[in-house]
Order: structure tokens, then sequence, then C-alpha cells
């Protein structure tokens, strides 16, 4: 997005209605948009983007208005813009059949350091559930069946999500990578 901002905003984007908490923590610019913002997280946390989305900010829903209805223009506002509202948490919906609900917490404002390019994942914990799971309830079951050999929709899981898919691993420099590759363009 930028190699230099005026001002940084640090946010902590936690999943809800999973434990141990799937987090991830960003430090973006404060001129980017809630258009932008639902890039980083979707890259951060390793969703692919192909869902609906939304943000509720104090109680104004902002998305895509080409996609959703009844939304205010998530490019007209920035978080600088939402920090001047007083706001310091809101959330973030990602596909609505599942249900990804995710709190956004701004933690504070820190200037650019030279050299550092935004935005960028600073620390996180445990791996996004795959998309199309079911949302955090049946994420839930997903992991149960995963832990049963002999589970009778094991195989069928395991065909549909990665072999490899651990839940506790989270790699920041992948993160990064993606959010790279998503922003090297802006």
């Amino acid at each position: 997005m930028a190699k230099t901002a005026d001002e940084i905003i640090s946010l902590k984007v936690t999943l809800q209605g999973i434990r141990p908490p799937i987090w991830r923590r960003l430090l973006v610019p404060g001129r980017m948009t809630l258009g932008h913002l639902h890039e980083a997280i979707q890259a951060a946390m390793g969703w692919h983007g192909g869902h609906l989305h939304q943000f509720d900010i104090d109680g104004r829903v902002y998305g895509d208005p080409r996609t959703v209805d009844d939304v205010a223009d998530q490019a007209r506002l920035t978080l600088n813009g939402v920090l001047k509202a007083d706001v310091t948490r809101f959330t973030y919906l990602y596909d609505f059949g599942d249900n990804w609900d995710h709190m956004i917490g701004i933690e504070g404002k820190k200037p650019p350091v030279d050299g550092q390019t935004y935005p960028v994942c600073v620390a996180g914990k445990r791996n996004c559930p795959p998309e199309d799971c079911g949302g955090a309830w049946g994420y839930q079951d997903l992991l149960a069946i995963l832990a049963d050999p002999g589970h009778p929709d094991r195989d069928e899981w395991i065909e549909m999500i990665d072999n490899d898919f651990d839940p506790e691993a989270f790699s920041l420099d992948q993160a990064n990578l993606i959010l790279s590759a998503r922003f090297r363009k802006r």
C-alpha cells in the first residue's frame, strides 16, 4: 500500500467463537480505507476472499455497495476517520454463510519505520480455519473429525482441505508474503 505513511495504526484482529483464539496483529497506514483493510485481513488471516464481507463500526455497516445491499461505501472511510470518531473496537464479518466474525481492536498509533512497507503483520497465533467449513461451530466439528482416524467423513475432509492442515500453525513470513503480494501493486 505504501512505503511510507504519515501515521501507522496497530490493529489486533481476533476471530470470534474459537478457543484458543486465532488472531493477527497488523500495522497499517492510517489513510488505509476499509476496503483495503478487508484485503489486508484476508491476506494476514489466510482467507481467500471469495465471499461477501462487511464492517460494523459503531452501528453503521460498511461494505462494497456493488455486492452488498444497504451498506455505506467501505472505500470512503479510512482508519484515520474511524479514529476521529473515537472508535477503538469494531467488527469485520467475512462469509455471510459461515459468519466468520472478527473483532478488530485499535491498539494505538505510531510513526512509520524508515524502510518498512505497510501493511505488515507483526504477530499472530494459530492457523486460519479452512474456507467453507461451516463457521466456528463447523470448524470445531472439523477438528474433531480430523482427530479421529476412524471417522467416516475424515478422508473426504482431508481431500477438501490440505492434508497437512495444522490448526496450531501460523507463519508470520507466509502472512507477510501474501500481504506483500497483494499490496505491491499499489
